[in-house]
């Protein structure tokens, strides 16, 4: 390649790319020189500085080598392509396939491998050529590999890790199981008589106290200053990708490219794909217009069941390039620098796996919803994980936001397929297996469910996927114990129990209550009984500890308007107790079933 550089047909060729934007040869020097010290292949640098899009640059360098040129790749041909493994899938940049009567090849060359193609055309004994953009030949390679990518998205997890998919361990007794027990330590607390509540006293120090204590324990830890480092210089940052699962989302792509486009990273080092599902032509032809942008990419999902954000982003997982990835959603806009940021803490600490960015809602004032799910994502990613993250504790993450090696990503087996909260399970997994997860000192905007319905359904599918998670992973509690250690898995049982159990019990327990008291007082309290004020005491904790998370969440992020509306989160909290019953009726029904939230309902002006 040395010396091919200073070549005139190379240059000559680049000229002819560029047009007028090229002055001579001394500037086409200039562009091989840069691509050279950049490492990056001179069509890509012409397209991402020039902001010329590949399907220009490939049709000009067609023309100028007589080599004929297709916008796309005609679908259904019979591909002539074997790979021994589906990562390989990132290295194919040609193919041949059988087109009517002839054999052609279908390529997207470097600038140097268009010289010798173009040397080749014709020959006799060797197909007919025919120059494609990148994304023509990976959509391509999507649609033949189908089968095997969409086998190894929902079987990966259970090849690689037997005892901890949903799919294998989910099993229809284990449900029952799972709910009777669930259920029966709600009835026990609830109708237990008076006279033998003082032997619940263990169980409800379990179900209150404890997790109450814990969310205390980590207002006391919080860290507000966010720990100084210094960025990696351009050089020396790695491939980042960025995947981004979409279903039914066309009207979100224009916020979501700009908000990729703001990123503050070398754009030559992002590797961005958007992954769609095939049933979501809109939203695929939404894509196809961004498609310009050289770091952007389309990957269509076929259609098959389990229709789940972790199986898409399985079958995504194969063409990812990049060291690092992370997982944004339909409405995110994370902070510019959070790439660098992140690619600098795994920098500095190469014992760390995973990050979990900090998820802010930025429609906080919209609605009593809104602002209630604000101040909960002020003490779940402001506090408590943090806290998590720094006792070494099981973590679960945020369904976005989270950053990962893709070695230690891929060594864990992706995310379970069928498992509606892919996060919280894939938290637990990483802890099980003693990877590191830590926190990033960087904020994610995202917006809230507007209205009750999509609130409902969204937090239906959360508790329906908790219950999946403790399902799945207590069904061997030998191998949970031996993997986790006596601390990480009491910490399991009590932490996630608590997210399943707390929003009914809490709700069913202060009905109770009230109840009782009401009893009590039309009695005149001649039998009132002095383990009332055991249970209001043990309500009474379990609300503080939470109250107190949320006022100091928000307290951080500067949301003062919200605070006067925290009073009512005991009535937030019925309703999550309503969506726990739900969740449990979905478990037993339609336990793979995903509920899609719908974004971009805001009237709030969601800027980048």
């Amino acid at each position: 390649m040395a010396n091919i550089k200073n070549d005139k047909t190379i240059q000559q060729l680049i000229i002819f790319v560029l047009g007028s934007l090229c002055q001579d040869i001394e500037h086409a020097n200039k562009i091989i020189q840069k691509t050279n010290e950049k490492h990056i292949e001179v069509f890509k640098y012409i397209s991402l500085n020039y902001h010329i899009s590949e399907q220009e640059i490939f049709a000009k360098a067609a023309r100028y080598c007589d080599l004929a040129f297709s916008e796309i790749i005609p679908q259904d041909l019979t591909i002539n392509l074997k790979i021994k493994q589906l990562k390989d899938i990132n290295s194919i940049t040609n193919f041949s396939a059988k087109l009517l009567d002839r054999v052609v090849l279908f390529a997207s060359p470097n600038i140097y491998e268009m010289f010798e193609l173009r040397s080749i055309n014709n020959s006799s004994g060797l197909p007919y050529i025919c120059i494609v953009p990148p994304n023509a030949i990976k959509e391509a390679l999507v649609a033949h590999f189908s089968d095997k990518l969409l086998e190894e998205a929902k079987q990966r997890l259970a090849h690689r890790w037997p005892f901890a998919s949903a799919h294998k361990d989910l099993t229809y007794p284990s449900r029952i199981i799972f709910l009777l027990f669930l259920f029966s330590v709600i009835a026990i607390v609830t109708f237990t008589p008076i006279s033998l509540t003082v032997y619940l006293l263990p169980l409800l120090g379990i179900l209150f106290l404890i997790p109450a204590w814990f969310r205390l324990s980590a207002v006391f830890e919080t860290i507000n200053k966010t720990p100084s480092q210094k960025f990696l210089s351009d050089e020396e940052l790695p491939i980042y990708s960025i995947l981004i699962p979409l279903r039914d989302e066309a009207h979100m792509v224009e916020q979501l490219a700009k908000a990729m486009n703001a990123l503050n990273y070398p754009s030559h080092k992002l590797d961005i794909k958007f992954v769609v599902e095939s049933t979501s032509p809109k939203t695929i032809s939404a894509v196809r217009k961004t498609l310009h942008n050289p770091h952007f990419e389309l990957i269509i999902v076929p259609k098959s069941a389990p229709h789940t954000k972790p199986k898409a982003l399985n079958f995504a997982l194969p063409f990812v390039r990049g060291e690092h990835l992370v997982i944004f959603d339909a409405e995110d806009i994370p902070e510019p620098d959070q790439l660098i940021l992140s690619a600098t803490q795994f920098a500095n600490d190469i014992s760390i796996d995973c990050i979990q960015a900090e998820l802010v809602i930025d429609n906080d004032a919209e609605s009593w919803l809104t602002t209630l799910f604000c101040a909960e994502y002020s003490g779940l990613f402001g506090i408590m994980l943090p806290a998590l993250s720094r006792w070494k504790f099981p973590m679960p993450l945020g369904g976005t936001s989270n950053h990962f090696r893709t070695s230690s990503l891929l060594e864990v087996g992706g995310w379970d397929a069928f498992n509606v909260t892919e996060d919280a399970d894939l938290g637990l997994r990483l802890s099980r297996l003693r990877y590191k997860t830590g926190i990033l000192y960087s904020k994610t905007y995202e917006e809230a469910p507007v209205s009750l319905k999509p609130w409902l359904a969204q937090r239906t599918r959360w508790m329906k996927g908790w219950m999946q998670t403790f399902i799945v992973h207590n069904r061997y509690p030998k191998a949970f114990l031996k993997d986790a250690g006596w601390k990480n898995f009491l910490v399991f049982q009590v932490y996630v129990g608590s997210l399943i159990i707390s929003a009914p019990l809490h709700t069913i327990f202060l009905l109770a209550l009230i109840f009782r008291f009401y009893e009590a007082k039309l009695q005149g309290f001649e039998n009132f009984n002095n383990w009332l004020l055991v249970y209001l005491f043990f309500l009474i904790a379990g609300y503080s500890a939470t109250i107190l998370h949320s006022i100091i969440g928000l307290i951080r992020l500067k949301k003062f308007k919200a605070l006067w509306l925290i009073p009512t989160l005991p009535l937030y909290w019925a309703l999550s107790g309503l969506a726990s019953l739900f969740a449990a009726y979905e478990l037993m029904v339609k336990p793979y079933f995903w509920a899609k939230t719908k974004h971009g309902v805001t009237k709030k002006n969601r800027t980048t």
